[in-house]
Protein backbone atom coordinates (compact mmCIF):
# COMPACT_ATOMS: atom_id res chain seq x y z
CA UNK A 1 0.00 0.00 0.00
CA UNK A 2 1.32 3.53 -0.75
CA UNK A 3 1.87 5.87 2.61
CA UNK A 4 0.48 9.12 2.16
CA UNK A 5 2.93 10.81 4.78
CA UNK A 6 5.93 9.13 3.64
CA UNK A 7 8.79 8.77 6.70
CA UNK A 8 12.07 8.87 6.76
CA UNK A 9 13.41 5.50 6.11
CA UNK A 10 15.50 4.19 9.42
CA UNK A 11 19.12 4.08 7.93
CA UNK A 12 21.31 0.81 8.41
CA UNK A 13 24.64 -0.82 7.19
CA UNK A 14 25.07 -4.06 6.95
CA UNK A 15 27.40 -7.04 5.70
CA UNK A 16 26.21 -8.43 2.74
CA UNK A 17 26.34 -11.41 0.14
CA UNK A 18 27.54 -9.36 -1.94
CA UNK A 19 31.09 -9.08 0.13
CA UNK A 20 30.53 -5.66 0.99
CA UNK A 21 28.94 -3.82 3.89
CA UNK A 22 25.68 -2.32 2.45
CA UNK A 23 24.17 0.85 3.98
CA UNK A 24 20.74 2.62 2.67
CA UNK A 25 23.14 6.08 1.62
CA UNK A 26 24.28 3.55 -0.94
CA UNK A 27 20.42 3.98 -2.99
CA UNK A 28 20.58 7.66 -3.12
CA UNK A 29 19.05 8.96 -5.56
CA UNK A 30 17.18 5.70 -7.04
CA UNK A 31 14.50 3.75 -5.63
CA UNK A 32 15.32 0.84 -3.02
CA UNK A 33 12.79 -2.07 -3.26
CA UNK A 34 13.79 -3.52 0.13
CA UNK A 35 12.04 -6.49 0.97
CA UNK A 36 12.11 -8.72 4.35
CA UNK A 37 12.12 -12.14 4.95
CA UNK A 38 11.62 -14.83 7.54
CA UNK A 39 14.63 -17.51 6.79
CA UNK A 40 16.93 -18.09 4.21
CA UNK A 41 16.30 -21.46 2.46
CA UNK A 42 12.99 -21.98 3.42
CA UNK A 43 10.30 -22.38 0.71
CA UNK A 44 8.53 -19.47 0.85
CA UNK A 45 11.19 -16.93 1.02
CA UNK A 46 13.22 -18.98 -1.54
CA UNK A 47 10.86 -18.29 -3.50
CA UNK A 48 10.30 -14.93 -3.12
CA UNK A 49 14.12 -14.32 -3.78
CA UNK A 50 14.05 -16.18 -7.16
CA UNK A 51 10.94 -14.00 -8.45
CA UNK A 52 12.85 -10.52 -7.01
CA UNK A 53 15.60 -12.08 -8.82
CA UNK A 54 14.17 -12.95 -11.84
CA UNK A 55 12.22 -9.44 -11.63
CA UNK A 56 15.51 -7.19 -10.73
CA UNK A 57 16.23 -5.65 -14.65
CA UNK A 58 12.26 -4.62 -14.83
CA UNK A 59 13.35 -2.76 -11.56
CA UNK A 60 16.49 -1.28 -12.82
CA UNK A 61 14.73 -0.17 -16.02
CA UNK A 62 12.14 1.50 -13.57
CA UNK A 63 15.07 3.10 -11.32
CA UNK A 64 15.08 0.53 -8.60
CA UNK A 65 17.46 -1.45 -6.75
CA UNK A 66 16.63 -4.77 -4.58
CA UNK A 67 18.21 -5.47 -1.39
CA UNK A 68 16.93 -8.49 1.08
CA UNK A 69 17.26 -8.88 4.47
CA UNK A 70 16.94 -11.55 6.92
CA UNK A 71 18.46 -12.36 10.65
CA UNK A 72 20.33 -15.12 9.12
CA UNK A 73 24.50 -14.99 9.67
CA UNK A 74 26.32 -13.45 6.95
CA UNK A 75 27.79 -16.74 5.59
CA UNK A 76 24.06 -18.48 5.28
CA UNK A 77 23.12 -15.62 3.55
CA UNK A 78 26.47 -15.54 1.31
CA UNK A 79 25.28 -19.28 0.46
CA UNK A 80 21.63 -18.56 -0.30
CA UNK A 81 22.16 -15.68 -2.73
CA UNK A 82 24.95 -17.83 -4.32
CA UNK A 83 22.41 -20.90 -4.32
CA UNK A 84 19.51 -18.64 -5.88
CA UNK A 85 22.19 -16.69 -8.06
CA UNK A 86 21.11 -13.00 -7.06
CA UNK A 87 22.09 -10.04 -8.70
CA UNK A 88 21.87 -7.96 -5.77
CA UNK A 89 23.07 -7.94 -2.16
CA UNK A 90 21.03 -9.61 0.70
CA UNK A 91 21.49 -8.12 3.92
CA UNK A 92 22.95 -10.39 6.85
CA UNK A 93 20.76 -8.41 10.14
CA UNK A 94 22.08 -11.40 12.72
CA UNK A 95 21.21 -8.95 15.48
CA UNK A 96 17.80 -8.03 14.23
CA UNK A 97 18.52 -4.15 13.97
CA UNK A 98 17.53 -3.27 10.39
CA UNK A 99 14.16 -5.36 11.44
CA UNK A 100 13.48 -3.82 14.77
CA UNK A 101 14.16 -0.30 13.32
CA UNK A 102 11.78 -1.40 9.89
CA UNK A 103 9.20 -2.89 12.72
CA UNK A 104 9.00 -6.49 10.78
CA UNK A 105 10.30 -8.65 14.05
CA UNK A 106 7.20 -11.64 14.95
CA UNK A 107 7.61 -10.77 18.61
CA UNK A 108 9.31 -13.61 20.41
CA UNK A 109 11.16 -15.28 17.64
CA UNK A 110 13.00 -12.00 16.24
CA UNK A 111 12.46 -13.00 12.70
CA UNK A 112 11.71 -10.65 10.26
CA UNK A 113 7.90 -10.67 8.99
CA UNK A 114 7.51 -10.74 4.93
CA UNK A 115 7.17 -7.19 4.35
CA UNK A 116 8.27 -5.38 1.41
CA UNK A 117 9.02 -1.45 1.46
CA UNK A 118 9.74 0.78 -1.37
CA UNK A 119 12.26 3.88 -0.29
CA UNK A 120 12.20 6.65 -2.81
CA UNK A 121 15.36 8.61 -4.06
CA UNK A 122 15.24 11.35 -1.42
CA UNK A 123 15.22 8.09 1.49
CA UNK A 124 11.45 8.33 2.61
CA UNK A 125 9.26 5.10 2.68
CA UNK A 126 6.28 5.81 -0.30
CA UNK A 127 4.91 1.98 -0.15
CA UNK A 128 4.77 -0.70 2.48
CA UNK A 129 3.40 -4.27 1.23
CA UNK A 130 3.21 -7.30 3.41
CA UNK A 131 1.63 -10.86 2.05
CA UNK A 132 2.68 -13.48 4.00
CA UNK A 133 1.87 -16.35 2.07
CA UNK A 134 1.48 -14.91 -1.59
CA UNK A 135 5.52 -14.79 -2.01
CA UNK A 136 5.20 -13.13 -5.42
CA UNK A 137 2.81 -10.39 -4.79
CA UNK A 138 5.09 -8.46 -3.51
CA UNK A 139 7.66 -8.48 -6.56
CA UNK A 140 4.11 -7.30 -8.59
CA UNK A 141 3.08 -4.73 -6.31
CA UNK A 142 6.86 -3.52 -6.12
CA UNK A 143 6.52 -3.12 -9.79
CA UNK A 144 3.10 -1.40 -9.98
CA UNK A 145 4.35 1.01 -7.76
CA UNK A 146 7.16 2.02 -9.49
CA UNK A 147 5.63 1.83 -13.07
CA UNK A 148 2.77 4.41 -11.58
CA UNK A 149 5.93 6.90 -10.10
CA UNK A 150 7.79 6.58 -14.16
Amino acid sequence: MTDPTPKKAPSFKAPSSAGREVSLDDYRGKYLVLYFYPKSFTAGCTIETAAFRDASDEIRALGGEVVGVSTDSVPTQCRFAAAQRTDFPILADSDAGISRAYGVLYPIIERAKRITFVIDPEGYIVARFRHELLFKKHIADAIAFLKARA
